[in-house]
């Protein structure tokens, strides 16, 4: 996708619980010299979508996923890399997740995301709902 593209983005880091993303702050820049809200944003997102990606393609299912709702918070300016963290919800789990889609062919994760500046202050987070839904059949 073009716009993930300008973004700049690459893994950064996964570790089967957890995805990170990083994308630096030069090309998601605003004219306050800190990164850029609807970068923090999508990168939060993409952060999320991966993840959920990420777990269908390892548990062998494919699935389109979406996101269906989110809810950012930014607390401080970000004058470093943007590298987001997602997880699942903690009240969730990936077993219940993948079994209902499954059974359904349809599952909603909720997920958390967020971005720290070099110094591990939380600048941004997102909570969102993330839906996969098994691929259309044209």
């Amino acid at each position: 996708m073009p716009p993930v593209r300008a973004l700049q983005l690459r893994l950064h880091h996964y570790d089967g619980e957890r995805l990170h993303l990083a994308a630096p702050l030069a090309p998601n820049i605003n004219d306050k010299a800190n990164a850029f809200g609807g970068s923090l944003a999508s990168v939060m997102t993409l952060a999320a979508w991966a993840l959920v990606s990420v777990k269908l393609e390892e548990a062998g299912l494919e699935a389109d996923v979406y996101v269906q709702d989110s809810m950012l918070r930014y607390r401080h300016p970000l004058y470093d890399e943007l590298t987001a963290e997602a997880w699942l919800a903690p009240e969730q789990s990936w077993e219940q997740f993948l079994t209902s889609f499954r059974q359904r062919g349809k599952a909603r994760a909720q997920m958390l995301a967020r971005i720290c500046n070099a110094a591990g202050t939380e600048c941004c987070s997102l909570e969102g709902r993330f839906v996969a839904l098994a691929p259309r059949e044209d």
